[in-house]
């Protein structure tokens, strides 16, 4: 732990009476949207792994570390707390590992963490297990949140044939709002559809969101081979979805 409290002595100096003028002046709201930055440019090199997600993850922790220094300099609470604290919920919420409570299966274990963490005193105003889930979520990643909460009590599809007929029934009531072109009755239909979806890739081990991500990523990819390779502007569908299938080809 030898570079760690020298990275925290590092920020300390930055901060202090002698330190950088730019440390010195970020504050908690200045430092919001960098952070948030930062965790996106990690998850850019998530998958790829070695120096470059270290470096990532390092900026990710600086920012930890510095919302720690301006908690401290506040009299709210130390980067000692902070450690302090979360090593303390691992412990509280692992009984089966730091007491001598049995439990067995992935699903136990997941239902016991949320049946302790809404005794916990910073909980204790939540009155729904799907309470604490951040309102600023992305919709997809969210509603894989809302589902996985929702299925530690118990709350779930017993057989994940059951899930996919309920991909299909939300998929025929899309095509029926479309009939009638009702646009708020299209939304609202395509948004239970895309629900369900989101449903059938959890009980499948998929997160719905990731594997977007990748879809997001496979266009992109091949959308600019087509650009890299006509003028788009003055080609034609069928040129284009020439393009379109050699870049498909060719990452095979």
């Amino acid at each position: 732990m030898k570079e760690f409290y020298k990275l925290v002595e590092t920020l300390n100096i930055l901060r202090g009476e002698n330190g950088c003028p730019w440390d010195r002046k970020q504050t908690r709201e200045s430092l919001k949207t960098p952070f948030l930055e930062e965790v996106y440019e990690a998850l850019d090199v998530w998958e790829e792994g070695g120096d470059e997600l270290c470096g990532e993850l390092g900026d990710v922790l600086l920012h930890i570390l510095f919302q720690g220094k301006i908690a401290e300099e506040k009299g709210e609470f130390t980067i000692e707390d902070i450690s302090r604290k979360i090593n303390e919920k691992l412990i509280r919420r692992h009984p089966h590992i730091f007491s001598d409570e049995k439990i067995e299966s992935v699903t136990d274990v997941q239902k016991k963490w949320e049946e302790i963490k809404l005794l916990e005193k910073e909980h204790k105003n939540r009155k729904s297990i799907l309470d604490g889930i951040p309102s600023s979520f992305p919709s997809l990643l969210k509603a894989e949140k809302l589902q996985k909460k929702a299925a530690t009590c118990g709350f779930d599809w017993d057989n994940i044939d059951d899930v996919l007929d309920k991909v299909n029934e939300e998929f025929s009531e899309v095509k029926e709002a479309v009939s009638e072109n009702n646009k708020e009755h299209i939304e609202e239909e395509i948004g239970d559809l895309l629900f369900a979806i989101t449903n059938y890739a959890r009980h499948l081990g998929i997160s719905s969101s990731e594997a977007l991500r990748k879809t997001n990523e496979k266009f992109e990819r091949r959308f600019r081979y087509v650009e890299n390779n006509c003028d788009i502007s003055n080609s034609s569908l069928e040129e284009m979805d020439t393009l379109w299938n050699e870049a498909k080809k060719n990452e095979k």
